[in-house]
């Protein structure tokens, strides 16, 4: 099964257009199966004294407060019509995540046939079950949570009317950048197994290793933030991938998908021609005459495979030699 990779732009575009279109030639050039917004509006996400998380204080203005800093990257939803239009154009998927009723409506009018739930929306019932009542794809992310918060966002999306395998459940972990030691990728194998779901993972560690082993256990679904430029004001870049290293993630994640096989352990055509070559023979250990018994003092192992195999070991100790053997030469019975 392909996995699906998400390049999340989220607000990655600072509030300009071309910038977002820049994004999406970008993520459909680095290999990107979907390019990721985030569609809200400032004054249905956040009240207007709320402070800043840490990571997004270092990136922005300090003297302005979480509504003034995200007042300036929303963008409106005619422009989210003309990105959408512009992403299909370039024949990538377009996503965006809503964080208000409101905004998910509009996705909904948009027929979007997937929606991105943010982790900061998991404990937020109205919009659960707004979204859950679409029937569509859900996609949702699960930083912050506990096992608990995973089943009860399950239960409202799922007894609103979405089915349970149209969900993917992302593993993650909401600080930017994340610790390695924080990350906890086996809670995302728990998750599969405590409610029978698809799962995957959204990344916010510096580098790619952690989505390639999230792919290696099984994440049907990968996220991670894009940008072109980690040095760009904003709260997001410095915790985003740069195309040249989002184009390394792709590549890595088909490569372990190429490896994953059927399945059945046996030799691959690729190292058939090997086996003659490192296996080994049954030879005489030194020179044996007619009429000698083969015994652990004769006989010994070495390459090639063009005689007896060595799993014959114990069938052949014993038995009469019918000829003269020089040393190392490949035995007969």
């Amino acid at each position: 099964m392909k996995t699906y990779i998400i390049s999340e732009v989220g607000v990655n575009h600072n509030g300009s257009m071309e910038l977002a279109k820049l994004l999406i030639d970008k993520a459909k050039e680095v290999g990107a199966d979907a390019v990721k917004f985030q569609t809200f509006r400032a004054e249905n996400l956040v009240r207007t004294d709320a402070k800043k998380a840490d990571y997004q204080i270092k990136r922005t203005l300090a003297d302005e407060s979480q509504y003034e800093m995200l007042k300036k990257l929303e963008l409106s939803f005619d422009d989210f019509i003309e990105l959408k239009r512009y992403a299909e154009t370039k024949n990538i998927d377009f996503l965006s995540s809503p964080f208000d009723i409101e905004s998910a409506r509009f996705l909904k009018r948009l027929n979007l046939k997937t929606f991105k739930i943010p982790s900061g929306e998991v404990t937020n019932y109205p919009l659960l079950r707004e979204i859950g009542s679409y029937g569509v794809k859900v996609i949702l992310s699960t930083g912050m949570c506990s096992l608990c918060e995973v089943e009860q966002a399950l239960n409202v999306l799922i007894e609103a009317g979405t089915k349970r395998d149209e969900i993917t459940v992302l593993h993650c972990n909401s600080e930017y950048p994340s610790p390695y030691d924080d990350v906890n990728l086996k809670a995302m194998i728990t998750i599969k197994e405590a409610f029978k779901v698809n799962v995957g993972y959204s990344d916010h560690t510096l580098g790619i290793e952690v989505p390639i082993a999230a792919v290696a256990l099984g994440a049907t679904v990968i996220e991670k933030h894009f940008t072109l430029d980690k040095n760009l004001p904003g709260p997001d870049h410095t915790a985003s991938l740069d195309p040249e290293e989002f184009q390394m993630l792709v590549k890595a994640i088909r490569n372990v998908e190429k490896s994953f096989g059927d399945g059945i352990k046996r030799p691959s055509p690729s190292e058939m021609r090997n086996i003659k070559i490192v296996r080994k023979s049954i030879v005489a250990k030194r020179d044996i005459k007619k009429g000698e018994v083969f015994s652990e003092d004769n006989l010994t192992t070495l390459r090639p495979a063009d005689g007896i195999c060595p799993m014959r070991w114990k069938e052949i100790i014993g038995k009469v030699a019918k000829r003269d053997f020089k040393k190392s030469e490949a035995i007969e019975i």
